[in-house]
């Protein structure tokens, strides 16, 4: 499990590099844009070489490269459904592809649906604020362990999510996962955080904070193994606690039977200027439906929870495909940051491309993953651009590659969930 140090800062007008770290080891960072913001900066679609780095695999900063251009599939609202990436709930936050879930009294036809969920491929389990389900909360049973009610803290890099774990019917588009554990964020009073849990950072537990309504986990693992639980009896006295795992927060995918085996997030191509808002499509199943066949040119076993390992600038790192990072995020000491409002996001006067050599988690395969490094002065400082297909930076690890939001315009990124508990096949993640 993955760890930092960071904390977020906020100012009156404009939040200032919030990143969040899920537990799990998925780095999801989210940096602030105020529409105040001053634009400026080089051409993100320059061909000149200038400021990249030098390594054994790639990362040489040389000319950019074109950008994929695949198109996603239709939404059917069967086993399909829409994407969409722009200035959101808070205005302030560029990358952040959201969907509409819908949460059901399990076996009943009481529902009511959430827009704005933040899409997760490296995390696992769904996860809504309390203040986007004022119609049901009331309705969905809290569950019972040691006599108390049953909590989850989920740690970020700039704090926590804490709520407590309710069964309900997750509907996604003609999909159905019944009665499974989700977390309901910020459901909880303030006094009965535990102290490891604040010891995190600042609550995340309001749309401000969080930026989205929730987070939709999708990744390879079929449940959250990496939460920290807790017994609260009578919603006081939060004490740590072991769970079954019928009771941990659970990733809705698995349990949609025939399209249960894995996702495909496919976003369309956006310009290489940044673009206000983009669109794409969230399939469910590989190779099940005449819209899910395996297309994928390289394909790589992971580890349960979907990393893989990677040679990039001469160095051996852990490596995940995450769309809830908004950004590529890589360490490159020689790659000129960005500064002010955009923090370690990189601003190089001119777009460099950038290769890894990717091997899965089991050796067996390796292949190759290319990339942009454009100016997040020129993509996003203009204060109207919340898509960006090359914002690059640095941030947690520099043992770490993370392939962001940013790397998946244009692209077909499955997931092949877990099934070896069953006897099935490894996680897998393609494009």
């Amino acid at each position: 499990m993955l760890t930092s140090g960071l904390t977020s800062r906020h100012s009156r007008s404009v939040w200032l590099r919030p990143f969040r770290f899920l537990s799990t080891g998925a780095l999801v960072a989210l940096v602030s844009l105020a529409a105040a913001c001053g634009g400026g900066g080089g051409s993100s679609n320059s061909n000149s070489s200038s400021s990249g780095s030098s390594g054994s695999s790639g990362g040489s900063g040389s000319s950019a490269v074109p950008s994929p251009t695949q198109q996603p599939t239709g939404v059917n609202n069967l086993n399909a459904v829409a994407v969409t990436v722009n200035s959101g709930l808070t205005g302030t936050l560029p990358n952040i592809p959201t969907v509409s879930v819908t949460i059901c009294v399990a076996g009943t036809s009481t529902c009511e649906t959430v827009d704005n969920v933040q899409v997760d491929t490296a995390s696992f389990g769904l996860r809504l604020l309390a203040s986007a389900l004022p119609t049901v909360l009331n309705s969905l049973p809290t569950t019972t362990i040691n006599g108390g009610t049953l909590a989850e803290c989920t740690a970020f890099a700039d704090g926590y999510t804490w709520g407590t774990v309710r069964p309900a019917d997750v509907k996604l588009g003609g999909e159905t996962a019944p009665n499974i554990p989700i977390q309901v964020i910020g459901d909880l009073a303030s006094n009965t955080v535990p102290q490891a849990c604040a010891g995190f950072g600042d609550p995340q537990n309001t749309v401000q904070d969080l930026g989205a309504n929730g987070i939709l986990g999708i990744g390879v693992a079929p449940y959250d193994n990496f939460g920290n639980y807790y017994a609260c009896p009578g919603n006081t006295n939060c004490v740590a606690a072991t769970v079954a795992q019928t009771q941990l927060v659970a990733n809705p995918v698995p349990k949609f039977g025939t399209d249960g085996n894995g996702v495909i997030l496919e976003m369309a191509p956006v310009s290489d200027n940044g673009a206000p808002s983009a669109t794409g499509t969230l399939v469910f199943g590989i190779g099940t439906q005449p819209n899910n066949a395996m297309n994928a040119s390289q394909s790589f076993v992971t580890d349960s929870s979907g990393r893989l390992s990677s040679t990039f600038n001469g160095r051996t790192l852990q490596t995940f495909l995450d769309s809830g990072s908004n950004a590529i995020f890589f360490a490159d000491s020689s790659l000129p940051q960005c500064g002010g409002n955009l923090g370690t996001f990189y601003c190089p006067s001119s777009t460099q491309s950038f290769s890894a050599a990717l091997v899965s988690s089991n050796g067996a395969t390796s292949g190759t993953a290319t990339f942009n490094v454009a100016n997040g002065n020129s993509l996003l400082g203009s204060g109207a651009n919340y898509a960006a297909n090359n914002l690059a930076g640095q941030f947690g690890s520099s043992a770490s590659l993370d392939l962001g939001l940013s790397f998946f315009y244009g692209r077909y990124v499955y997931y092949g969930m877990d099934m070896t508990a069953t006897g099935g096949k490894a996680p897998y993640v393609a494009y």
